[in-house]
């Protein structure tokens, strides 16, 4: 069981979780003694245990396991997990994903005519409003403890993830309301740039509160964790603020890259990749946590959600795969990708046809299954075969053994949010975009590692360009949450300047208004606070 969940087995046991309303984003517990009663933060080791709420949130949806007393009304609890919408936000509105699944406002998103009312782009600003919200009531209630090195890391730690969802909130929707104290006043909304900074000083604030690189328990942040986040945050200064700030990319990312973590290049089962391992289900053991500066951990038997890595190995098995290769005991039958990802890998072999489709590759991370499937998409909808299927997910160890899960149901493979691969990506963007002191013989060792481990061919400095790292980051990244934020910062979500199957609901793809840029407020948020401006076109 991982460090985190045992903590949260603690926090189950003395009935001190808290279930929040959604009216905005100053979330309140629905009965506040809930989570703040006096003995929860009687002293650091109950506090200890309040904590794991905090990550936990991010990882599962309720108070029940998989289903049975969500945290978010008005969604299917599974389906509001936070990282199966941020694929649904993410990913399936790019070209990494389309699903087949019916489900109100689910279709809409990769056609991209969702409007405010969608179910998905609203219970993430709930998902992410409850953060903000569980992480202000822990930081209030455990101040007073703060005489202890402990208590004070946790601190950093709650402003770490307050800090993150911030980050996610004004990627998504831009101009919401900041909120650090809980309150029943109704929110003033504020602008990307303010929250922007409020981002910036906070995580440059905790930077020496918490722990030092790889001082903490497996699952939970350190210090290189902000300093990955600002590396992040900075990347997307000039289209979140119009304020380029690739030189402070490139700082943090130093800091990060020279830290503990190390790109994992050791293939612990000798039959695979290094690269495979980062997605099997002892990735918290087998060498691929050394690479992990943020991750959620999953775990079969004691964090079950129908969200996280559960999704994303059971919704792409369908059609001829074999469930039991996957290490669970069925497949959803829903997701696939589009070819315009398929095509951005090196081609080993092609069908004996004349349409030469590509049916093995020569880099390892090109993780698709081929066999029954078409290479074109015709009909999205009940169609598992259209298109070709994604195996990166595994709950299967590198061994071969399946997950703890008897039953086959629930997954045991962690899910990385930030890794040292993506911040490699970063320094060579920065890099490109003119950051003072990035060096591009450095920025192509970076690129040059990662495909390495990929056993993917080694590219020339001269042959590193901005268009080559966008399709670097989608060949390491896809399915991890990455892809719409990439494809805006290069211009390419909303316009014409790039198409794939389906963009905008025609089956060769079309531009859409670039007001899609960012998601709705939701449109009953918007309606019981009048202090808020609905997002332009909405």
């Amino acid at each position: 069981m991982k460090n985190t969940y045992k903590l949260l087995i603690a926090l189950f046991a003395t009935g001190s979780l808290m279930v929040s309303c959604h009216d905005d984003l100053n979330q309140t517990p629905i009965d506040p003694d809930s989570f703040t009663e006096e003995d929860v933060f009687a002293n650091a080791d109950e506090a200890k245990g309040a904590l794991a709420k905090l990550y936990a949130s991010l990882a599962l949806t309720g108070q029940e396991g998989p289903a049975g007393d969500a945290d978010i009304t008005g969604i299917d609890e599974g389906t509001s997990q936070y990282t199966r919408m941020l694929f649904s936000l993410n990913e399936l509105t790019t070209d990494n994903a389309v699903v087949g699944w019916g489900d109100p406002g689910l279709p809409n998103l990769h056609a991209m005519t969702w409007n405010a009312s969608n179910d998905f782009t609203t219970a993430m600003y709930y998902r992410l409003a409850q953060e903000v919200s569980f992480c202000n009531s822990f930081i209030e209630k455990v101040t007073p403890l703060n005489e202890s090195e402990e208590v004070v890391s946790f601190i950093a730690e709650a402003r770490f993830l307050r800090a993150f969802a911030y980050y996610n909130l004004i990627d998504f929707y831009s101009d919401v309301p900041l909120v650090t104290v809980v309150s029943t006043d109704l929110p003033e909304q504020n602008t990307r740039a303010e929250i922007f900074n409020f981002i910036e000083t906070e995580l440059t604030e905790i930077e020496t509160s918490l722990k030092e690189s790889g001082a903490n328990e497996y699952g939970r942040v350190d210090r290189v964790a902000a300093w990955a986040l600002l590396s992040k945050l900075y990347l997307n200064a000039e289209t979140w603020i119009g304020e380029a700030k690739y030189t402070e990319a490139l700082t943090y990312a130093n800091k990060a890259i020279n830290s503990s973590y190390k790109l994992n290049t050791t293939d612990a089962n000798g039959n695979g990749s290094a690269y495979d391992e980062l997605f099997l289900a002892d990735n918290d053991t087998n060498g691929a946590q050394n690479e992990f500066i943020f991750a959620l951990n999953f775990d079969g038997n004691q964090s079950r959600t129908y969200g996280g890595t559960t999704f994303l190995v059971h919704a792409a098995i369908g059609g001829d795969m074999d469930p039991a290769e996957f290490g669970v005991n069925g497949g959803w039958a829903g997701l696939r990708t589009t070819k315009s990802l398929v095509e951005k890998f090196d081609t080993a072999i092609t069908n004996s046809d004349d349409d030469g489709y590509p049916i093995e590759w020569s880099d390892a991370r090109a993780m698709f299954y081929t066999d029954g499937q078409s290479y074109e998409i015709n009909t999205i909808a009940n169609t598992f075969t259209d298109g070709y299927a994604v195996t990166k997910f595994k709950n299967i160890d590198s061994q071969g053994n399946a997950g703890s899960d008897e039953g086959g149901d629930f997954v045991d493979t962690d899910l990385p949010i930030i890794r040292v691969a993506e911040i490699y990506l970063n320094y060579a963007e920065a890099t490109l975009k003119g950051g003072s002191g990035g060096d591009l013989a450095t920025a192509t060792s970076y690129i040059n590692e990662i495909r390495s481990r990929a056993n993917a061919s080694n590219i020339a400095q001269g042959d590193l360009t901005l268009d080559f790292v966008l399709d670097e980051r989608a060949r390491e990244l896809y399915w991890e949450g990455q892809r719409r934020s990439d494809l805006i910062r290069f211009g390419y979500f909303t316009s014409g300047n790039y198409l794939w199957p389906f963009k905008g609901g025609a089956k060769n793809g079309t531009s859409v208004d670039s007001y899609r840029d960012l998601f709705p407020l939701p449109s009953n948020i918007v309606i019981i606070n009048t202090n808020l401006t609905q997002n332009t076109g909405y």
